[in-house]
């Protein structure tokens, strides 16, 4: 064992938060474990409050927009998405920032959900009664970095490379089909909101919010809700003695100056210089000197 191994050799690293993705990623784990617990040994009905519904949004539940993307189906639904988060969502939140990335992320969900649920609204037997999962917001993070990163390449299947572009539209195609024909061949997956997820990636590009100069839409709405409160308020109008001059009186402002300034600051520092040189001098002693033309005329 090295000298450099020792712990007390090694260099102490300050301890960082996760990136926002690894922390997603955690909650969704904790949110599976939860589901899991509760089908075992509490038995109630999490779906029915927490999962997005179309019946249940005609009824003013808009929290499930957010809720249904913490809950999965089953554990390989989780993994799927963990690892959509891992690969993609890494890399994008580095290029938009953490703001921007929960943004985008979670925007992307909503828009997927507000789909699949007017669906099920329209057609409660091809598209189910209910639907959760955070695929939306994956897919609306996958669309984001195959637009930016469109020549990265991608091991589909951790086998086939295949361009992230090229991928992007090999799957919004499919999900195209499926919500279009909503046939029971496509499986159980949500191909609506996946579809509405790619959407509102593409749009996040397209508006350009992905560049850190371009304000974010609640960005602009404030800056000018307070321009107009601003503008709103009365102009308050103080009258003025006559006479009264709205030019500072120059010599008020004027600091008083020490009639021993020279005695007691440039005497001593004249004095260091005779014996020491003007080199021995620090660097407060020379703005002193500097100064002392300008205050000695003062006085």
């Amino acid at each position: 064992m090295s000298v450099a191994d020792r712990d007390y050799m090694r260099e102490k690293r300050p301890w960082r938060m996760p990136s926002v993705s690894v922390a997603l990623m955690i909650i969704l784990v904790i949110a599976f474990a939860v589901q899991c617990i509760n089908d075992v040994y509490v038995k109630t009905l999490v779906e029915g409050h927490l999962a997005l519904g179309g019946d249940s949004l005609k009824k003013g539940y808009v929290w499930q927009l957010l809720t249904f993307q913490f809950l999965h189906g089953d554990l390989w639904h989780l993994v799927g998405n963990l690892l959509g988060l891992w690969f993609f969502g890494r890399p994008v939140e580095h290029f938009l920032g953490k703001s921007r990335y929960l943004f985008a992320y979670f925007g992307s969900g909503i828009a997927g959900g507000l789909l699949q649920a007017v669906l099920m609204i329209l057609f409660p037997m091809h598209f189910g009664m209910f639907v959760y999962g955070a695929s939306a917001g994956v897919m609306g993070v996958f669309t984001l970095f195959a637009l930016l990163e469109s020549h990265a390449e991608i091991r589909w299947n951790f086998i086939i490379p295949i361009r992230a572009i090229v991928l992007l539209w090999f799957t919004a195609g499919i999900s195209l089909f499926f919500t279009l024909v909503p046939s029971y061949r496509g499986g159980f997956t949500a191909h609506a909101a996946h579809l509405g997820g790619i959407i509102a990636g593409w749009v996040f590009v397209k508006l350009k919010w992905h560049q850190d100069f371009r304000p974010l839409p609640w960005v602009e709405w404030f800056e000018q809700f307070k321009y107009r409160r601003r503008r709103s308020r009365p102009i308050v109008k103080v009258r003025f003695p006559r006479g009264h001059s709205w030019e500072p009186d120059s010599t008020a402002s004027r600091p008083k100056e020490d009639p021993d300034f020279i005695s007691k600051e440039v005497d001593p520092i004249l004095e260091k210089i005779h014996k020491h040189g003007f080199q021995s001098l620090t660097e407060e002693e020379k703005e002193i000197l500097k100064k002392a033309p300008s205050r000695i005329r003062e006085t």
